[in-house]
């Protein structure tokens, strides 16, 4: 009896010691690693890095044809960020891209680089774990200049998006390595894009889009150029290994060591788990070869 009692107060406290994730420590988990949101929503220092202190208070400008937009405060400030608005009102914005109808910009659709368009995969339970994280960052008082959109906003249809994905898909390694990939909008880079618009049908993964230097980066930086992540042995990764796949992915160097360039966001891309690396690497696999 004695025995079987240890063995009881062990196993309860076993248990104890695998706490449950809660939402907010999920929604932490995707807002800071796959879905990278700080590498546009935090401001930069003059050697572009992220200032951890006012995270998310409002970061980048993209400077483009179509508009001139800053990534918006969103913490939970009530006058400049998103402190007044639901969780309704914060989870369409993520997957509509539309502000709520009240406040600031009342109305006004969220820029194009908004990703509504791969965030429209996110699963409910992620959706409320995202919201609940953001409600325990700290606010902060910082008002960004208002977007001026030249061209009316327009986002490219993402089929895994459009299609949508449930629980029980994700029991397959290809599809919850798919819906990572989908929330972590890869492919809005690294797909075909001519025109401004994005090619997922025939150039998915080919690569080939174009980014100027980032804002903060040291003067003269280059361009860079978005890798073809196919299954393609020659063009593509696959002749790479997992082990070459998951450097490039999480430390931003390539096959052949060569440094690669932002904006990669590999110090968020660091923080994901072996297990979503994994998935991650097995759906790329699946990617059809394109040259």
């Amino acid at each position: 009896m004695f025995r079987i009692g240890i063995a009881c107060v062990l196993l309860l406290a076993a248990a104890g010691g695998a706490m449950a994730e809660t939402p907010a420590e999920r929604g932490g988990y995707l807002v800071n690693t796959i879905m990278a949101c700080g590498s546009c929503h935090t401001p930069r220092d003059a050697d572009g890095k992220t200032i951890a202190e006012i995270a998310f208070s409002g970061g980048l400008t993209f400077t483009t044809p179509a508009f001139i937009a800053t990534a918006p405060n969103i913490t939970p400030d009530i006058e400049t960020g998103i402190g007044s608005w639901s969780d309704a009102e914060i989870k369409r914005a993520l997957v509509e891209g539309v502000r709520p109808d009240h406040g600031r910009l009342g109305g006004i659709p969220l820029a194009a680089i908004m990703p509504a368009n791969f965030y429209k995969a996110l699963l409910a339970d992620d959706l409320d774990a995202i919201v609940a994280y953001l409600r325990t960052i700290k606010p902060i008082r910082n008002e960004v200049p208002d977007p001026v959109y030249k061209t009316p906003v327009r986002r490219d249809s993402y089929p895994d998006a459009e299609a949508g994905f449930d629980q029980a898909m994700l029991a397959d390694p290809v599809r919850r390595g798919a819906y990572l990939v989908s929330i972590g909008h890869c492919m809005e880079c690294h797909s075909a894009w001519s025109r401004g618009v994005s090619d997922f049908n025939t150039g998915l993964g080919r690569g080939g889009r174009a980014f100027p230097a980032r804002e903060g980066s040291p003067a003269g930086s280059p361009a860079s150029i978005a890798a073809n992540i196919t299954s393609d042995p020659g063009a593509g990764i696959g002749a790479w290994t997992d082990a070459e796949i998951r450097r490039a992915i999480t430390h931003g160097i390539a096959r052949d060591g060569r440094a690669l360039k932002q904006p990669m966001a590999y110090a968020s891309y660091a923080g994901l788990s072996e297990a979503d690396l994994a998935d991650i690497i097995v759906y790329l696999r699946t990617v059809p070869p394109l040259q």
